[in-house]
């Protein structure tokens, strides 16, 4: 078998290689200090004032910002309030009691029997005859249960000649007739 002959090349020797000179050289003289210009100085005096009066805008507009939130949350809150007292009026105004008693008061009265009309021919069952002008329910008598929501509100405190409020000791009504009881026969 023959083995492919290689043909080595000789070694060359390297060559040194020089180190980069350096260039550091002691100083003779210190570098002449330039002056600063006035112009850098008052343009950056000028930003930062700005900067804090807009701080000091911004902190005062927020400031105000929140008086006029309070002031608009203040004046919410009294007209809720001034809601829910015209709501519980108007629920007790709308109350059975006081439309029986508004009705009496017209003049209007609780018909007897009651008749009704059929439509197909028009014919009338039942009495047929008005209502007589005595009222037999009074809503104000002295079987009627009182409503919470209808009664008036307490008076102002009576002032005395010398400024200062008379005041009196709120005390249960006095049961004069007994209990409230319907009426039996």
């Amino acid at each position: 078998m023959s083995l492919n002959a290689t043909v080595r090349k000789p070694a060359q020797p390297l060559a040194p290689t020089r180190a980069p000179e350096r260039r550091l050289r002691p100083v003779a003289e210190p570098r002449p200090r330039r002056k600063p210009k006035l112009a850098y100085a008052l343009v950056a005096l000028g930003g930062a004032l700005a900067i804090g009066a807009v701080q000091i805008a911004l902190s005062l507009a927020i400031t105000q910002d929140s008086f006029a939130l309070a002031s608009l949350s203040s004046q919410q809150r009294e007209l809720n309030l001034q809601a829910h007292a015209l709501q519980e009026e108007l629920t007790g105004l709308n109350s059975p009691q006081v439309l029986a008693t508004e009705a009496a008061k017209l003049g209007m009265v609780v018909a007897g029997s009651p008749s009704y009309l059929r439509l197909s021919d028009g014919m009338v069952f039942g009495v047929g005859a008005g209502a007589d002008w005595t009222s037999t329910v009074d809503p104000n008598g002295a079987g009627a249960v009182s409503n919470a929501l209808i009664t008036a509100p307490p008076a102002e405190t009576p002032v005395n000649a010398d400024g200062t409020a008379t005041t009196t000791q709120d005390l249960p009504p006095a049961i004069t007739d007994g209990l409230p009881s319907p009426t039996t026969r």
